[in-house]
């Protein structure tokens, strides 16, 4: 496969993108970027968040991982399913009885301005330092692929990537997020079942001798209950599962934003089980193209990468690979990495209009969209940098690590909901800051602590600890709260 046949596909697919966006964003003003005019049907954002869900990482990382973890991530995609249901059931109704844009303005009035501002804040750095981890893993196969062949520094490729990206967002942002999603969820499901066809043509396989090939494949194994220190048995990731979609989908203003397109909370809420129900069998295919990745490699004697998250790429460019199944990877990883990398930045926008500088109350509506296209221009810029200085930094496979920065980042997230939810207690407020920063340092201590004194090997169960540990500081703060004002004291409705 040759540079120019990845840059024909990608201009390709691009201008099918930009076609999608200009029509999805005819007529669009800011509320159409911030929440699409609430006006999307329920069914179209269930499928085209299959795809919002899948970034660039899951389709380079998952297949790759398989070898080391077997189908242990299964486990977690069950978690997943449940998490769904309890933000359907739990966050759906409250966030459209509020009618909020930014999900995080409950914080502000359950609690008060600097619990607002922290959760916006805490969400802007997990949600640029997440998403940058998840492009750049992106943006180094296009470099292999296109770029250093040409002689292109990696700073270039960036450069162009992001500003594509930053293109097709600036008019639609919600809106045109929802209709390429759409096609990102139809390009994924299509390049992975057709990548799993071309490899089992490649060994002679038929559906039948496909099934039981896979099935009797040691990196098959879907549970895992025999060593409770492991970082794959199936109660560490199936619970952390659940608490990792609650906290990256339900309290992510970057997915709730698609959500909230929904004409009403009942269609919210079906398009919000539908849609884990349909990752479910995603991932699965993704987790069965890695056994047959296993199998290629195997067959044609070629030796496995250092970097597991090379894999997928290593197969799909081989010489004895249909030059079509290196296109159809490739509008697989682009199909992936540009909504990914999309709806971040359009997330970012609005978090950092809406909720820390405030500029919707302040600003008129022509003003509004000055500041608000800078802001966008501006979070592009910043994600570039970013995934610059991540280049080259990473060692494990990336969904691992963006699962793990996910764990230290959105815990006081999820402690602040959790706490405002199931309690009606108010809070010193002046000390919310404080807690969440003290809160992931203290949860890196504990796995320290569990691991240097009884072996134990934390895993994506560190996003409950450091959930917890913000939940006790903020027990601590509503005890000082009551002590200051004992009389004005008065606790707030859920």
């Amino acid at each position: 496969m040759t540079p120019l046949t990845v840059i024909v596909t990608v201009a390709c697919y691009f201008a099918l993108l930009i076609g999608i966006s200009w029509v999805a964003s005819r007529g669009s003003d800011n509320d159409t970027f911030f929440t699409g005019n609430r006006k999307a049907p329920w069914p179209v954002v269930a499928f085209a968040m299959v795809g919002a869900a899948i970034s660039g990482v899951t389709f380079i990382s998952v297949p790759g991982m398989v070898a080391a973890k077997g189908y242990a991530y299964l486990q977690m995609v069950m978690g997943f399913i449940v998490g769904y249901v309890v933000i359907a059931v739990a966050l759906v109704p409250l966030f459209y009885r509020l009618g909020l844009v930014s999900i995080y303005g409950y914080l502000g009035q359950r609690f008060g301005s600097k619990s607002y501002r922290s959760g916006a804040w805490i969400f802007f750095v997990s949600k640029m330092l997440g998403a940058s981890v998840r492009f750049f893993v992106v943006c180094a196969v296009l470099q292999l692929l296109v770029f250093r062949p040409l002689g292109i520094p990696f700073e270039v490729n960036v450069a162009a990537t992001i500003g594509l990206i930053w293109l097709y967002t600036v008019r639609g942002g919600v809106k045109a997020l929802v209709w390429t999603d759409l096609l990102k969820s139809a390009c994924l499901i299509g390049s992975v079942a057709l990548c799993i066809i071309f490899i089992a043509k490649d060994l002679g396989l038929g559906f039948t001798q496909l099934i039981d090939a896979v099935g009797s494949h040691h990196s098959s194994r879907v549970f895992f209950f025999d060593d409770p220190k492991s970082g794959q048995w199936f109660w560490k990731q199936f619970l952390a599962g659940v608490f990792m979609a609650i906290a990256t989908n339900g309290l992510d203003q970057d997915m709730m934003q698609r959500h909230l397109s929904c004409r009403d909370s009942a269609s919210s809420r079906k398009n919000m089980i539908w849609s884990g129900v349909m990752q479910f069998f995603v991932i699965g295919l993704f987790l069965i193209l890695g056994t047959m990745l296993l199998l290629y490699t195997s067959h044609n004697a070629l030796e496995l990468p250092e970097k597991s998250d090379e894999l997928f790429g290593l197969v799909a460019s081989h010489d004895g690979m249909p030059v079509v199944a290196g296109i159809v990877f490739v509008v697989g990883l682009i199909a992936a990495a540009y909504s990914a990398a999309g709806s971040a930045l359009t997330s970012l926008t609005t978090s950092l209009t809406v909720d820390i500088l405030d500029a919707p109350q302040r600003l008129d509506p022509q003003r509004l969209t000055i500041v608000r296209r800078r802001i966008h221009g501006a979070m592009a810029a910043v994600m570039g940098l970013v995934i610059v200085v991540f280049y080259h930094l990473s060692e494990d496979d990336a969904i691992s690590a963006v699962y793990t920065l996910a764990s230290y980042t959105y815990g006081p997230i999820l402690g602040l909901f959790a706490f405002g939810l199931l309690t009606r207690r108010q809070v010193r407020d002046s000390w919310v800051p404080a807690i969440c920063i003290a809160a992931p340092a203290l949860a890196w201590v504990v796995q320290w602590l569990l691991h240097r004194t009884w072996g134990y090997e934390t895993g994506f169960e560190l996003l409950i600890i450091n959930a917890l540990l913000t939940m006790i500081g903020l027990t601590a703060a509503a005890a000082a709260a009551r002590r200051q004002t004992p009389t004005a004291y008065a606790e707030k409705p859920v």
